[in-house]
């Protein structure tokens, strides 16, 4: 089974008039892994797909998505798929590829349907629209590079984790990975950013289920909040900044899309600023 839903984009303006069952509907996605489905968002923030897949004890194909308008959904798309559990098989052009737990697969523009296996596998799936095709590569969480970041005495701690990023590979726009935070750390991407030349997405996990991360969304002079729980995504529009504590340890997923790559690309908000 196989379902999709439109997200459109919602204006700055907009957005500081919602109530936290608005900003829930428009920017977080609660109900990504079902077994036997895969979940689709479509959104209109440089048309990034955001999804999940749980293959359970059958198996998951990929193929047609109405909302990318081509016959098959990676016709003029890449996409990155996660393993958030064991042991998971992604086959598409050709190729099987094994995924072990946050092992990230990168599929180029033209690899067709793409079917997924594994009965203890959760795939946390990602796409944004490609110029070109580009090889299939698999980058295990040993052959990431690491960045370490922040101190223990600002709660923020945290080592970033680039899997699908120009320091490690090539792709058309999509730029992706992870970050673990230290612990005792609880502050994600503190002090805030924005960054209007792109979208993002955070894709929360390692979080106990009675544990939350508080995400700060909105322009920095409007925050707004949501509290979200494990294995739930965020979107975050160009306007918005990005950022979290939570109350236990956790990890994120992030991916972005949009016209520059340099991860370093950002307008950096001083906490003077935030509001």
């Amino acid at each position: 089974m196989q379902t999709t839903q439109l997200r459109r984009a919602i204006d700055p303006r907009h957005a500081r008039t919602m109530d936290s069952a608005a900003l829930r509907a428009e920017f977080l996605i609660d109900d990504l892994f079902a077994t036997g489905e895969v979940r689709l968002t479509y959104t209109q923030y440089d048309r990034l797909i955001v999804g999940g897949a749980v293959p359970g004890d059958g198996t998951l194909t990929i193929d047609a998505v109405a909302e990318t308008g081509t016959p098959s959904w990676l016709d003029r798309r890449e996409a990155v798929l996660v393993n958030l559990g064991t042991d998971g098989t992604v086959e598409a052009d050709g190729q099987t590829h094994t995924l072990g737990r946050c092992d990230m697969l990168y599929l180029g523009m033209g690899s067709g349907p793409v079917t997924l296996s594994g009965s203890d596998a959760r795939f946390y799936i990602t796409s944004a629209p490609a110029h070109r095709a580009i090889p299939a590569r698999l980058v295990t969480i040993d052959n990431a590079t690491q960045v370490p970041l922040g101190a223990q005495a600002s709660s923020n701690e945290r080592v970033i984790y680039q899997f699908i990023h120009p320091a490690v590979m090539e792709t058309c726009q999509l730029v992706m990975g992870m970050t673990r935070l230290s612990p005792g750390s609880v502050w994600n991407t503190m002090p805030a950013h924005v960054h209007e030349r792109r979208c993002e997405a955070y894709l929360y996990l390692d979080l106990p289920e009675d544990q939350a991360v508080l995400h700060l969304m909105g322009e920095p002079e409007e925050t707004r909040h949501m509290v979200v729980r494990n294995e739930q995504a965020v979107l975050s529009p160009p306007w918005s900044i990005h950022s979290g504590a939570g109350t236990s340890a956790y990890s994120f997923i992030w991916v972005m899309a949009g016209d520059n790559m340099d991860f370093t690309d950002m307008d950096m908000v001083g906490m003077d600023v935030l509001r």
